[in-house]
C-alpha cells in the first residue's frame, strides 16, 4: 500500500534558482516511479516549491480493546 507524502522547500532570501537547486537534489533521491511532481508558488515575496511523491504507508497499528 501506498500514500502521497510532500516535502516543502520555501524561503524569502534564497534565490529561485537555490530554491529549485535544493529541492531538485531532494526529488533527485526519489525513485524515479516514486515522484509524482514538484510545484511552485510565490506569495508576498517568499518562493515556495513542493515536492509530492509515493511512499510505503506505515502498516496499520493492532487495535487494542
Amino acid at each position: 500500500m501506498f500514500r502521497v507524502e510532500f516535502k516543502v522547500f520555501r524561503s524569502s532570501f534564497s534565490s529561485w534558482e537555490a530554491l529549485f537547486k535544493e529541492s531538485a537534489e531532494f526529488a533527485s533521491t526519489l525513485p524515479t516511479d516514486r515522484l509524482i511532481s514538484i510545484s511552485h508558488s510565490e506569495d508576498q515575496n517568499e518562493g515556495v516549491v513542493c515536492v509530492w511523491y509515493w511512499t510505503e504507508a506505515e502498516p496499520p497499528a493492532p487495535e487494542t480493546e
